[in-house]
């Protein structure tokens, strides 16, 4: 097993390791006193691993409920953030019981604002049940819900007081959510760690050794900048056009596709513009359909620009998106929206 300290505000540890989940409560009662923990779930993940988790917190000396939704972006929202709420008032849950979210992105975000704003604030761990969520979306204390104006544009800073990953999890995961994480893990390589993207491009590292490089790539930056304020933002690499084609797709594409199709799109822009140091696109795309990632989708650059102007990393009339100069290295350029639209065109403009 592996274990990574984050040194954020309020500190916790990533443990990284295969059978992990029969053992969630004991690593729990480690960092919280026995209470009650309301078990957060969706109905693909709770039929594989709930029974186990609930044994397990039981084991441990917790009280345990769960509340179970429809899986998928569709359930993330107000809503379903509402009745999560409602569910942990109604099993009389106070500031000393915990939120446990089971499952992948959807669930750890929507678990983890409904932890950031019940009672003000109580504690919850992550188990991650994807590839995407271990490498991600678990990590940072990024919580959010979507709205009908766009995608996570609903949520919090919450750091959750430990993450518990289990890699052996992986194993139940389909083609698409196997792609769909590697979106995000060709991210760090592309992002800030050039020896990473190229051991991706020769093979690829055990399940706890890609979850280990990923999560202290992230945790590096996080440290620094918890929350968003400059080098943090390089994490949306991809992400700018990524939930724009996203949202307009209607969450048909995976978030780790969108996110490879972002990236695309913003190395294009890249050469386009002659911030590029190095040819980007066609090693890049290489890369990505090694994996099964999408390099292309159809949309008009207006309609690209629309999308991406509702993101949050909009702030006025201004825009910060993430540019690669670089495999293993990119820049933040803040730049007008006018400016930024015109680069749309670039964005969807077929590659040779």
């Amino acid at each position: 097993m592996t274990t990574i300290p984050v040194a954020t505000r309020t500190p916790y540890d990533v443990l990284i390791g295969a059978n992990l989940l029969p053992s969630v409560g004991t690593y729990t009662a480690q960092v919280k006193q026995p209470c009650r923990v309301l078990v957060i779930s969706d109905d693909r993940v709770f039929p594989l691993y709930g029974e186990t988790v609930k044994t397990s917190f039981e084991n441990a000396g917790f009280t345990v409920s769960t509340y179970v939704f429809p899986h998928g972006e569709a359930s993330k929202n107000l809503t379903t953030f509402g009745n999560i709420l409602e569910c942990a008032a109604g099993e009389r849950l106070t500031r000393t019981d915990l939120i446990a979210a089971l499952g992948g992105g959807v669930v750890g975000d929507v678990a983890g604002f409904a932890a950031a704003c019940y009672l003000r604030g109580i504690d919850f761990v992550q188990i991650p049940t994807s590839l995407l969520a271990a490498v991600d979306s678990s990590v940072g204390g990024k919580t959010a819900v979507d709205l009908d104006a766009g995608k996570n544009l609903a949520g919090a800073f919450h750091e959750p007081i430990r993450v518990l990953c289990d890699t052996n999890v992986f194993a139940t995961l389909d083609a698409r959510e196997r792609a769909c994480g590697m979106g995000e893990v060709i991210k760090y390589g592309l992002m800030n760690d050039r020896a990473f993207f190229e051991t991706l491009e020769t093979g690829v590292p055990d399940a706890e050794e890609l979850v280990r490089r990923c999560v202290n790539n992230k945790r590096q930056i996080v440290e620094h900048d918890e929350f968003e304020h400059g080098e943090r933002k390089l994490l949306n690499l991809g992400h700018t056009f990524g939930h724009a084609v996203e949202k307009h797709s209607g969450f048909a594409l995976s978030h780790g596709a969108a996110v490879a199709i972002g990236m695309h799109m913003i190395c294009c822009v890249s050469e386009e513009i002659g911030l590029a140091e190095e040819p980007l696109c066609a090693r890049l795309d290489a890369l990505l359909e090694k994996y099964g990632l999408p390099t292309a989708y159809a949309i008009a650059p207006e309609e690209l620009a629309a999308f991406a102007r509702g993101d949050k990393k909009t702030a006025g009339d201004t825009i910060t998106p993430v540019f690669p100069v670089r495999i293993g290295a990119c820049v933040l350029k803040k730049l007008p929206l006018a400016e930024f639209e015109a680069l749309a065109v670039a964005a969807c403009r077929p590659t040779k």
